[in-house]
């Protein structure tokens, strides 16, 4: 079979981003325009504000990607581009684009879900990891537990039932005024503080299931920062850091316990907060006691990329799966 170029294109939520990745593993560009400093100063992704950044910034990314690639416009097989979940207007410049692009240049359009992206991640640096395994998916808008039997075949075994993980880290970190993006905030304040002065609790440890809440625990740090200051302590490293612990023993605890029930070897971590350094690393101890084999991406295809998008695309594009050109975003949808 001859070689495959997939031009993977990304807008979900403030990250601009294009990639080029030949046959779904080699990324020859990975373009990303972040937009984290013109969200910051109001505490969080403002979509309207997004949405035009992506419009201005979309074209010069996709070139970029091209010229650091080092292809023509015309060498590219297809072009891949999320189509859900995220904000409605930004996945919607994205979408425009890849339709443009796909119909001017005569190739296959490929509609990616965005968190079927962030779990390929995973194969881009780690290869051909083996089946079945469970897959903890968390992000700002995500958190699930996923058993995998392929790359594309997957059961939802459980999720968030409120907040997820990285929804509660941005919502505490923006309380406390640690600023935004709030998981890098709150490991930060974390890193000058000590887990274990205080509680917090352990939402949905004591279920059997492989759901997650973490509406619970951010409402219970945000008390607790109130007690704090009454009484005249303001070490916000001692609550980010307890805080932290509190989400990632859940997190841990319920992926292990997964992997036991599935008789699973290897598990994924895949999402934004897979960048959390005490996750990575808790999690791969508790799986090196069971003699289970941790994946997770490199920090910079842990957050919003393209090559992500187009590595995913790579199986569809094989397998026939295209999309028409009347394709639509859909914002909410969580499917797999």
């Amino acid at each position: 079979m001859k070689d495959v170029f997939i031009l993977g294109i990304e807008t979900s939520c403030d990250e601009t981003a294009a990639s080029i990745v030949k046959n779904g593993r080699q990324i020859l560009s990975n373009v990303i325009n972040s937009q984290v400093a013109i969200h910051q100063q109001f505490g969080g992704v403002v979509p309207e504000v997004a949405s035009r950044k992506h419009i201005e910034n979309i074209a010069v990314v996709v070139n970029t990607a091209f010229l650091e690639a080092g292809l023509s416009h015309e060498e590219i097989d297809a072009v891949a581009v999320t189509t859900m979940p995220g904000l409605v207007g930004a996945l919607l410049v994205g979408l425009s684009f890849a339709k443009a692009f796909a119909y001017g240049l005569n190739r296959p359009l490929i509609a990616v879900n965005h968190l079927q992206g962030h779990i390929y991640a995973n194969f881009l640096e780690h290869g051909n990891i083996e089946f079945p395994a469970v897959c903890l998916v968390v992000s700002g808008g995500h958190t699930s537990l996923l058993y995998m039997k392929g790359i594309s075949d997957y059961e939802l075994i459980g999720s968030t039932k409120d907040d997820a993980a990285g929804e509660a880290f941005d919502k505490v970190a923006r309380f406390l005024g640690l600023g935004y993006p709030g998981g890098p905030a709150i490991q930060k304040a974390a890193d000058q503080g000590q887990a274990g002065l205080y509680h917090l609790p352990r939402v949905f440890l004591d279920r059997n299931d492989f759901e997650f809440s973490f509406s619970g625990l951010k409402t219970a740090a945000m008390n607790l920062w109130r007690k704090m200051e009454k009484s005249g302590n303001n070490r916000v490293e001692d609550l980010a850091a307890e805080f932290q612990a509190a989400l990632v023993e859940v997190l841990v605890e319920k992926t292990i316990r997964a992997a036991n029930k599935y008789g699973v070897e290897n598990i994924l971590l895949a999402g934004g907060v897979a960048a959390n350094r005490d996750l990575r690393t808790r999690l791969g101890e508790s799986a090196r006691q069971r003699q289970l084999n941790l994946y997770f991406p490199s920090l910079l295809l842990c957050t919003d990329n393209a090559a992500m998008i187009a590595g995913k695309a790579y199986h569809d594009y094989v397998n026939g799966h295209f999309a028409p050109l009347n394709t639509n975003a859909q914002p909410s949808l969580f499917s797999l």
